[in-house]
């Protein structure tokens, strides 16, 4: 007795599909044909796929098959990483419900890292592309302690978000000078901030580049003034000292 490739996938609960995707990646042989051109299968092709469904229920995907197969010369061994393998990935989908709980609870996007969601609805774009981008650079410390500064907004903060990019020197002159304590008092409590790229994973140029870049990237040219500004402000201070 033979099966038509459509017989065999309602016997063995798969799809004509999926049957021919096996063939396709040689974890099932293609039958002889009939003389009409139809394949025919037989009781070792049902036998072959049930395997191939087994383990894939189990977990293995596809691309494991043959290397769980070959394992199972060894099979205590074969189950032992295989275990492995699921617990890991348990781990996984259980650290991210638990991130989309915390995303849920504050309401945040879910491209903000989930420790920065409770503070995420006061964030701009621009501060939350800002965070993405850091957090490719920085070091875990220097994340958390950028998150505790940002913790604490201020009336400076908003209005320099908020600079339109064609303000006037005055303003940008005003801002700065506003924004110049404001700055110092953050250094002041956070000065691991202050080289924030001193320990990062990636290495301090690395760092440095990729933070220059996403400022130039996410604030308008006024903005950018405004840093500017600052931080020649920052260091006459500093040289007054």
């Amino acid at each position: 007795m033979a099966w038509s490739t459509r017989q065999l996938a309602e016997l063995a609960d798969s799809t004509v599909k999926a049957i021919r995707h096996y063939h396709e990646i040689g974890l099932l042989d293609v039958p002889e044909r009939a003389s009409n051109g139809y394949k025919q299968y037989k009781i070792t092709h049902l036998v072959r796929l049930m395997q191939i469904k087994r383990l894939s229920d189990l977990g293995v995907p596809l691309s494991r098959i043959a290397e769980m197969e070959r394992a199972d010369q060894d099979p205590d061994e074969a189950i032992r990483v295989l275990d492995a393998e699921l617990a890991a990935t348990a781990e996984r989908i259980d650290r991210v419900r638990t991130e989309l709980a915390a995303l849920r609870r504050h309401r945040a996007p879910m491209h903000v890292p989930p420790e920065f969601a409770p503070i995420s609805r006061q964030l701009s774009q621009a501060q939350q592309s800002l965070l993405l981008a850091y957090s490719t650079v920085f070091s875990e410390e220097t994340m958390a302690e950028f998150r505790r500064m940002i913790s604490v907004p201020d009336d400076t903060e908003d209005e320099f978000e908020s600079l339109p990019a064609n303000a006037d020197d005055a303003a940008i002159e005003n801002l700065a000078e506003r924004m110049l304590p404001v700055i110092r008092e953050k250094h002041a409590k956070h000065p691991r901030l202050q080289n924030p790229a001193a320990d990062s994973p990636r290495g301090v140029e690395p760092a440095t580049n990729t933070m220059a870049q996403a400022v130039a990237e996410f604030y308008n040219p006024a903005q950018l003034r405004v840093l500017q500004r600052l931080n020649t402000l920052l260091q006459q201070a500093t040289d007054t000292l």
